[in-house]
Parts: structure tokens; C-alpha cells; sequence
């Protein structure tokens, strides 16, 4: 699957549709979601008030992209993956999947996007190879333009084709999800929590597939709660927290928010107090022979700090250094957030809730 076959797939959909946004017509896009001062408020019902689950956002996701979506339960990342797929309706805002408007080029926009749920929903009497016809079929792809052993063998299915979907393993099952969003050769995969409650292996070996879609010229938006998982993969990353946006950037710009690295030194004797040469760099004894020492990475402070060492007739038998990860970007970002009350919802433009089809009352998440 090369990187045009997606955005083929994505305009072959519009036959017959007057309204063909521009944008599309000739160069790819280059952002393949666009998302501009998105809002969506859960109406109230019963004793429950009115929620604002998504507040004014602002997200792109450029175009051949790994990107994550990262957020505490709660944060509004199923809502907005809800309002891209069509699943819910949006209060206010814009948004674009490959440079279709959601409201005024609905089905191309949906035909744009595939999206991988956390709930395994596959019938388990079918086989992967008829699940994935009758998928294709429901998106309207011909039979001759379907690619359904293609996808399968991408996916590491292919001598399961005829095997019961019921055979399958819990890792079989979660790949064969991905295959199914991917019948329509979307330009744009959504994965919610695909590893939610896998093993390690299973893990690895999804990572695997989502590059290899990547590479392929597949954007990619993936919510995740393994951060570890978010920062080995993800090149761009967006944290949301009571439905706004407070950080996006390029991994590794979020990761160098945090100036901060420990150093850790073991001796080969106890210490009954921190050696006075050692206290200007204000050491924490962790026990009889460690000490632990917090500094900025700018700084660079280790020589300074070896050199002391050495002058306080030490000998170091073991040293190691770590760095701020994105763990704790996230909590230096989220911190309070089941603390603060989110904001209390405005007035809704007139109409906006009824201006679609489809629920607009589901669950916020």
C-alpha cells in the first residue's frame, strides 16, 4: 500500500458529489486533520448537568504523521475521535479529515478515515477474509478494487484468511481489527487504545504493524495510556486535559521541556554523613551508600561533581544517570486534574446540536 493508493481511494468516493473541496483536487493535503475551534457540550440529562467535554480546539495532524493523543480519562480524546468518525456531533468548530469539511463533504470525509475502537467487535462466525469483503462491501469499494488478502497479509493474517474469527487469538483478534479499518485504504487510521490490557509481546508486535502502515504513507492517530508506548512511536504528540489542548509539539521538544537529570553514585563504603565537598551540590542519601543528585541538564554539573568526589577520598563502584521522560512531562502538565472543576459550560449557538445526523448525547471520554 504506497502513499497515493489511500488518497486515491479517498477522492474515488466523491464521484458523483458537486461539492469536491479544492484542496483535494490536486496536491495531497498538508495537514491530514484539521481541527479549529472544535467545542462540543453534553447536553443535560436527568440530575446530571450539562458537560463541556471539548473547549475551543485547535489540533493538526500533518500529513504522513505518527501522531498521539495523549489525556487522563476524561479528557475529551473519545469525543473528539467521535466527532472525526461521525459518532457524535459537535457543538461549534471546524473540522477536516484530508481536507474534507466533516458537515459539508460527509461522506468523504468518513471515507477518508478508518477507525480501530478499544472494544473487539467482530463476529466470531466469519473469517477474517469474509470479514473484511463484508467491511469493504458496507464502504461501497467494488469487488474488483477490493485488496482484502493484500491487507490481510500487511497484517501478518494471511494463512488465517479461512480460519474462524473465533479461532483467533486475543492478538490475532486486535490485528484483524486494524485490517477491517483498513478496507477502504483510508489516508488516516485511528487506533484508541489498541494495546489497552495486551501482553508485551502482542504489544511489540502492533507496534510493529503501525509502523509499517506508516511507512507506508498511512497518517496515524493513536490515543494511548502507556506513555512509554506514546514516546518509542509517536513523532508529534498533543496532550488534553478538561477538553483543551495544553501542549503539542515534536516528541522531542516536549521531552526537552523538562531540564532536569538525576545522577545516582554508589560508593564502596557506608557514609555517615554527606561528605562536606558533596553538599554544595545538595545530594539526597537514599541509603548507607548511594547518593542521588538532582541538576539541571543545561548545566552539566558531573565533572564538577566527580572531581569533588575524588577530593572527599571516595571511590565511586557504580554510577548511572536518567533523564526527565514524557511520564513526567504528562504529570507536570496534568497535575490537579482531578482536582480543578472544569469550566462551566456557555450558551450553544442556536441550532448547532441539531445541525447533524447521528447521536449527539453520547458519553463524554
Amino acid at each position: 500500500m504506497n502513499s497515493e493508493t489511500p488518497h486515491t481511494a479517498a477522492r474515488a468516493d466523491t464521484a458523483g458529489n458537486d461539492q469536491v473541496p479544492t484542496a483535494t483536487a490536486g496536491a495531497l493535503p498538508a495537514q491530514a486533520v484539521s481541527v479549529k475551534g472544535l467545542t462540543k457540550t453534553y447536553k443535560a440529562a436527568g440530575k446530571a448537568p450539562a458537560k463541556r467535554a471539548l473547549i475551543d480546539v485547535d489540533l493538526d495532524i500533518p500529513r504522513g504523521s505518527l501522531f498521539g493523543l495523549l489525556g487522563p480519562n476524561g479528557a475529551g480524546k473519545s469525543t473528539l475521535i467521535n466527532i472525526l468518525a461521525g459518532l457524535v456531533n459537535k457543538t461549534s468548530g471546524t473540522a477536516e479529515i484530508w481536507g474534507f469539511d466533516i458537515d459539508t463533504a460527509m461522506r468523504q470525509a468518513r471515507a477518508a478515515i478508518g477507525v480501530v475502537p478499544q472494544e473487539l467487535n467482530i463476529d466470531p462466525f466469519f473469517t477474517p477474509h469474509e470479514l473484511l469483503e463484508l467491511q469493504a462491501g458496507l464502504y461501497g469499494v467494488p469487488p474488483a478494487e477490493r485488496r482484502s488478502d493484500e491487507i490481510l497479509a500487511a497484517m501478518g493474517l494471511a494463512d488465517k484468511a479461512t480460519a474462524y474469527a473465533r479461532t483467533l487469538s486475543g492478538g490475532m483478534r486486535r490485528r484483524l481489527m486494524v485490517a477491517k479499518a483498513m478496507v477502504h485504504q483510508p489516508p488516516v487510521l485511528v487506533l484508541d487504545e489498541p494495546t489497552a490490557g495486551v501482553d508485551i509481546e502482542l504489544r511489540q508486535q502492533l507496534w510493529a504493524n503501525v509502523r509499517e502502515l506508516n511507512r507506508a504513507g498511512t497518517t496515524v492517530l493513536l490515543t494511548t495510556h502507556y506513555l512509554e508506548e506514546a514516546e518509542e512511536l509517536c513523532d508529534r504528540i498533543a496532550i488534553i486535559n478538561h477538553g483543551k489542548v495544553i501542549a503539542c509539539d515534536r516528541t522531542e521538544r516536549l521531552l526537552a521541556r523538562l531540564d532536569s537529570k538525576a545522577l545516582t553514585l554508589i560508593f564502596d563504603r557506608d557514609l555517615t554523613a554527606i561528605p562536606e565537598a558533596l553538599a554544595p551540590f545538595n545530594p539526597e542519601q537514599t541509603d548507607a551508600r548511594r547518593l542521588l543528585f538532582h541538576y539541571h541538564a543545561s548545566d552539566s554539573p558531573v565533572p564538577q561533581i566527580l572531581d569533588a568526589v575524588c577530593g572527599a577520598g571516595l571511590s565511586v563502584i557504580d554510577m548511572s544517570t536518567e533523564e526527565a521522560d514524557l511520564e513526567d512531562i504528562f504529570l507536570q502538565l496534568t497535575r490537579g486534574a482531578h482536582d480543578e472543576a472544569p469550566e462551566a459550560p456557555g450558551k450553544e449557538p442556536r441550532g448547532a446540536e441539531g445541525s447533524h445526523n447521528g447521536g449527539g448525547n453520547g458519553a463524554a471520554g
